[in-house]
């Protein structure tokens, strides 16, 4: 046994890996999000547009939107983060 005690977690480091962990479920969803969005795009294309495929389009592109933005600008924020750590020694 050692008699180190066990590592204390950093909690900014703990608080970083959760809003990682976000981010990427956030990106996933908003990236197939957009794929519904084009997808039912090229359904209405093909069977004509009504008001129903039309407002599902649009919903599935801003919810798409609303999750992605946040989502990608806190990426970057992490990974920066991160990068500064390391260059730093930390």
């Amino acid at each position: 046994m050692s008699d180190r005690p066990p590592p204390v977690a950093d909690p900014v480091l703990a608080r970083r890996a959760q809003v990682a962990r976000w981010t990427q479920l956030a990106n996933r969803a908003g990236y197939v999000l957009l794929l519904a969005a084009v997808v039912l795009f090229f359904v209405a294309l093909a069977v004509g547009f009504n008001a129903t495929l039309a407002t599902l389009v649009m919903v599935t592109m801003i919810l798409a939107f609303v999750l992605l933005a946040p989502a990608i600008v806190l990426g970057y924020a992490v990974k920066a983060a991160d990068r500064e750590d390391r260059e730093r020694g930390l």
